[in-house]
């Protein structure tokens, strides 16, 4: 047997392997995602408002892409259109699993998340078209505050809550995930001004031949990734937001394991393609979307008396605390859905006000709605970064304080544990 040294070439991409994979294991961490998300942000806050403001304006309207095909794109709807295609790709393995064989899987236990969702929609909306109700052109912004930024909101209570019940999490992640599907759905409905009948029918065709191919476990990214490129162009084509082509794809996946499969296709491509989702794609998209100039302390104060941010803003806070807050405890105490034992109803409310961080779909939307470089373009990013931000502040006090009773109650039970003999289960 030859005791010879391995090559450098292999002994390199040993280490360039190793390297590569801990820094996926890395971006999976809802932490790290978020951190990453936030990092994006505010890079491009502080670089519109410095004095290189134009060589950022520059970058966002830098045009790349064949006009033949309709891409001749501005960097900005390239990480509006096409990357955040990824992080929809995602979300749709996520929905998928979900529908298939986690929380919502069962009416009884997604009752209660998934009425909240619906509550937390509808309500922030409301708030908003009632601010604005005297001006038809500001109505058209209505579905802004609706969303949740499931990243943000989930790294966030990652962060400060590491000793709350672990069911507020999940609770967190159902309601996420059904306030997620509700926004794509409002995406496709509501903001497809013109639609190309032809291209659409034609996204059926790689549409299809993908479904067939991972229902057949076909997992050959030269296969799979061109058959996904196509059906993205062709859904942008169409006239419906490109980002509906990822939650397509992700819904085609297959999310039961059969014999022999340690997991199901749909958390296997998840479990790839969630680093460049949290690593590259929603980074970028922020730190494309993100940068708005505020003109100082003045110009923050009146854009932040518009109507239109104060529907923003309004409803983030209040109609997403109240709508999640309200449904939930209407559900609890008029119907037989529970909600978890493990839960307080004032974790409840911190979840809520969690809920309001309405960051990347809702800048997403505000796109839509009034169009990228637009007058109320600035004003709506003013607003979702404002609102976003109070929700947080808020729920972070709530939730920071909720952590340390259970943290006592976690300490109180270990020293019992230890004083009687029995193995502390989360050392």
């Amino acid at each position: 047997m030859s005791t010879a040294p391995p090559t450098k070439r292999k002994l390199f991409s040993r280490t360039s392997w190793r390297e590569w994979k801990q820094v996926t294991d890395i971006l999976r961490q809802e932490t790290v995602g978020g951190m990453l998300l936030l990092t994006g942000a505010v890079v491009a806050l502080v670089w519109a408002n410095s004095p290189w403001s134009e060589a950022y304006t520059a970058m966002r309207e830098f045009t790349i892409g064949p006009e033949s095909l309709h891409l001749n794109l501005d960097l900005s709807h390239w990480a509006a259109d096409g990357l955040l295609a990824i992080f929809f790709f995602v979300v749709g393995l996520e929905l998928k699993r979900e529908f298939v064989a986690g929380e919502l899987r069962d009416p009884r236990r997604a009752a209660v998340p998934v009425a909240a969702a619906v509550g937390g929609v509808v309500l922030p909306a409301l708030i908003y078209v009632v601010i604005n109700l005297g001006d038809p052109s500001a109505l058209r912004g209505w579905a802004i505050p609706t969303a949740t930024d499931i990243a943000f909101a989930v790294a966030v209570l990652a962060v400060v809550g590491r000793f709350l019940p672990s069911a507020l999490r999940v609770f967190l992640l159902t309601l996420a995930v059904v306030d997620d599907l509700i926004a794509i759905t409002i995406i496709a409905v509501f903001y497809t001004d013109e639609l190309s009948v032809v291209p659409l029918l034609l996204t059926l065709v790689p549409l299809a031949v993908f479904t067939l191919l991972v229902q057949r476990r076909v997992r050959s990214w030269w296969l799979l990734i061109p058959l996904g490129v196509v059906t993205w162009a062709l859904v942008h084509a169409s006239g419906v937001h490109a980002t509906v082509a990822g939650v397509l794809l992700g819904f085609a996946v297959p999310a039961l394991q059969r014999k022999g499969e340690s997991v199901g296709l749909a958390e296997h491509f998840e479990h790839r393609w969630r680093p460049i989702s949290a690593g590259v794609a929603v980074p970028i998209f922020a730190l494309f979307a993100a940068g708005v100039a505020f003109g100082g302390l003045d110009g923050l104060i009146e854009a932040l008396g518009d109507p239109v941010a104060l529907g923003i803003v309004g409803g983030l806070v209040l109609g997403k605390a109240i709508g999640i807050f309200g449904t939930t405890f209407v559900m609890g105490r008029f119907t037989r859905a529970e909600l978890d034992s493990d839960i307080a109803w004032i974790d409840v409310l911190g979840l809520s006000l969690l809920a309001g961080i309405g960051f990347t779909v809702s800048l997403l939307v505000g796109d839509l709605a009034f169009g990228a470089g637009g007058e109320r373009d600035e004003l709506v990013k003013i607003a979702v970064l404002c609102g976003s931000l109070l929700a947080a502040i808020l729920a972070t006090v709530i939730l920071r304080l909720r952590n340390r009773v259970y943290r006592r109650v976690h300490e109180r039970e270990t020293r019992d544990a230890d004083r009687d003999g029995i193995p502390d289960i989360y050392q």
